[in-house]
């Protein structure tokens, strides 16, 4: 505010200058913030960002996470071993050379009645004499029986899931081959299951599962050759390579089971 005093004494003379006004706003319409300010909130809210809503900030983002699992990536380890190599289909030599299917004298699971025996009408091979069975199914072949010093100890152990036991017969025929003939009860008759020749390397029983362990080639490492029965023979049910092992003298298995 400005004071002026006139010389002739008369009192005070107040000079304003009046402020400018900004133009009335028109009614309903907002008054329009000058160049460079921000619109001043209403009392008590807080002014509204659009700040990562755009695509822009959503790429942003995206690039960011994108950075972070890049620099968590350990490549250490990771190696050019250059070109993959060419794989050649074998050679196949003789193509048009095959052994002929075996004969039935061949499959080792066939059942053979044996002749010359007695029946059993309670389906126990453990009502039969081991020996009689065994001379009697090795001599219906055209063999001679083996001497009784050849013949290893009688094993009864069910393998027909019948809940009766079954007749397992090991001869020794030379210082490495050796036969392994299984014997159940098939409607009343003594009936021969399973015929193997071969190097036993062990003879295990597990689950009703007949596993023979014979030696490889390669001294670390023996085949497994296991049967079970399915209901009406005496079925390969794998083929496998297991680690060689020293074998064990396990408790004498013999009886009903």
């Amino acid at each position: 505010m400005a004071t002026r005093r006139d010389g002739k004494g008369g009192g005070e003379e107040m000079g304003r200058r009046r402020p400018r006004t900004a133009a009335s706003p028109r009614s309903g319409t907002a008054p329009a913030p000058r160049s460079g300010t921000a619109p001043i909130p209403r009392s008590g809210t807080a002014p509204i960002s659009r700040s990562g809503t755009g695509p822009s900030s959503r790429t942003a983002l995206a690039l960011a996470v994108l950075a972070l699992l890049t620099g968590c990536t350990n490549l250490e380890g990771l190696q050019d071993e250059g070109r993959a190599r060419d794989v050649d289909a074998p050679l196949v030599l003789w193509p048009g050379s095959s052994p002929a299917p075996p004969s039935r004298n061949e499959n080792p699971a066939v059942l053979v009645p044996v002749p010359g025996v007695p029946r059993i009408p309670g389906g126990s091979m453990a009502d039969a004499n081991p020996l009689a069975v065994l001379d009697a199914d090795v001599g219906a072949q055209g063999e001679t029986p083996p001497a009784p010093g050849a013949v290893r100890r009688p094993v009864l152990h069910d393998l027909t899931d019948d809940g009766k036991p079954d007749l397992l017969m090991a001869v020794d025929l030379g210082p490495r081959i050796s036969e392994l003939r299984v014997y159940s009860v098939q409607n009343t008759v003594v009936t021969r299951v399973l015929v193997v020749r071969g190097v036993l390397a062990g003879v295990e029983l597990a689950a009703g599962h007949l596993a023979l362990r014979e030696p490889t080639k390669d001294p670390r490492y023996v085949s497994v050759t296991d049967y079970v029965w399915d209901g009406h023979a005496m079925d390969l049910w794998n083929l496998t390579l297991d680690d060689a092992r020293t074998p064990q003298t396990p408790q004498a298995v013999g009886g009903s089971p």
